[in-house]
C-alpha cells in the first residue's frame, strides 16, 4: 500500500476539497474514493480554529469507514475531548479548565469556540464526535512510515501501549483518560502522562525565569517547543519550534542540560502540529513535518509515499499555496 500523508486541517474544507482530488481522489457524493493501491493518513487536528469543521469531519470518517484512510488523533481532538469531561477531583471544573475566570480557561475557551459553535455544543453531535475522537489512536507504525502528531518517540510509545492505548480497536476510556492528564496536586507527572505529551504535544522545554513565547493568538507560554529530529545542532536557536519573529531573543542562549537530539534511524516518521510557515519541505530524509499552517492562510501539505526509505521534496503536493 502506498500512502497520501496530509497534515492538520483545522476546519480547513475547501483546501481538502481542493487537495484530494489535486492527489487523484475522485469525489463520491460527500467523500473521496482513492487512486488504486493508495491511501490517505490524516495527522490528526481536525477541528478548531477553521470554518468548515463538520464538514472536514465528515470527509475522514467516511473515507475511513469506507478503508480508504487512516488517522491519528491531534493534541486538539484529545483538549476535546478533555474539555467535555469533569475532573474527578474537582467537580466544577473540566479535565482542560474551561469554567473559571482565570487567563488558562480564558484561552482554552477561545481556543475551542469555533468548534463548539459549529457542532452545537451538548447537542447530540457533539457527544457523537467525542465518541468517535476516542477511537483515533495516538500514533500508527505502518512498517514503512510512522505517523504521530507532535513527537515519535519509541518509549513512549511503548509506555502507551502498556497502558492499553495504540494498539488497534482500542478506545480511550475515562479510566485512561484521567491517567493520561490528571495530575494530582502536589505530584510529579507520571511517566503516561509525560508519553501522552511527547507524542501529542512534541518535546517542550522551560524557558529561563522572565522569558516567554507569545504564540500566534498573543498568549504568553513560558515553555518551547523543540525540533528533537534536526541532527547536527550545536545551538538552541536551530532546534527550538517559536513564531516568527521570535528567534532571536534565542541566540546564545545556553544549550538546556539533558537535551538530546537523535538519529533517526528505521521507518520515515511523519508529524503535524508545529505550524511551519514558508516554502514546504522536508525536514530531512527520515522525517517531514506537514503542518504548514493551513488555518493561518498557508498550504494544506500533503506527501505522497510510494515505498521508499529516505524522503525527499519532490514527493511534497499541496493546495492553496502562498503566491
Amino acid at each position: 500500500m502506498n500512502y497520501d500523508i496530509i497534515g492538520d486541517i483545522h476546519g480547513q474544507a475547501d483546501k481538502l476539497d481542493e487537495l484530494l482530488p489535486h492527489l487523484g481522489y475522485v469525489p463520491t457524493g460527500r467523500s473521496y474514493k482513492p487512486p488504486a493501491g493508495r491511501q490517505v493518513v490524516f495527522l490528526g487536528d481536525l477541528i478548531d480554529r477553521g470554518p468548515k469543521q463538520m464538514r472536514v469531519l465528515e470527509v475522514v470518517r467516511a473515507m475511513m469507514e469506507s478503508g480508504d484512510a487512516l488517522c491519528i488523533m491531534g493534541n486538539h481532538e484529545f483538549n476535546a475531548i478533555s474539555y467535555a469531561t469533569d475532573d474527578p477531583l474537582n467537580p466544577d471544573e473540566s479535565l482542560r479548565p474551561n469554567r473559571g475566570n482565570s487567563g488558562k480557561c480564558g484561552k482554552n475557551r477561545e481556543q475551542h469556540a469555533a468548534f463548539l459553535e459549529q457542532v452545537g455544543e451538548g447537542s447530540a453531535a457533539h457527544k457523537a464526535w467525542l465518541d468517535w475522537f476516542r477511537t483515533l489512536p495516538p500514533f500508527i507504525d505502518l512498517g514503512g512510515i510512522r505517523v504521530v502528531h507532535g513527537c515519535w518517540d519509541d518509549a513512549a510509545v511503548q509506555t502507551l501501549k502498556d497502558a492499553g492505548w495504540g494498539p488497534p480497536g482500542s478506545v480511550l476510556d475515562n479510566d485512561l483518560l484521567y491517567r493520561l492528564s490528571r495530575i494530582v496536586p502536589g505530584a510529579e507527572e507520571t511517566e503516561l502522562i509525560k508519553a501522552r505529551k511527547l507524542l501529542t504535544c512534541g518535546l517542550e522545554l522551560e524557558l529561563p525565569e522572565g522569558m516567554y513565547i507569545l504564540s500566534k493568538e498573543g498568549h504568553k507560554h513560558y515553555d518551547m517547543r523543540i525540533a528533537n529530529w534536526r541532527e547536527g545542532a550545536t545551538e538552541l536557536h536551530q532546534v527550538a519550534l517559536v513564531p516568527a519573529g521570535q528567534l532571536e531573543q534565542l541566540r546564545g542562549m545556553e544549550w538546556p542540560a539533558g537535551l538530546v537530539i537523535s538519529r533517526i534511524d528505521g521507518a520515515p516518521i511523519f508529524v503535524g502540529h508545529h505550524w511551519f510557515s514558508g516554502h514546504p519541505v522536508i525536514e530531512g530524509p527520515k522525517l517531514a513535518c506537514l503542518d504548514w499552517s493551513a488555518a493561518a492562510n498557508g498550504p494544506l501539505v500533503a506527501y505522497r509515499w510510494d515505498g521508499e526509505a529516505e524522503l525527499s521534496n519532490d514527493k511534497l503536493a499541496w493546495v492553496s499555496k502562498f503566491d
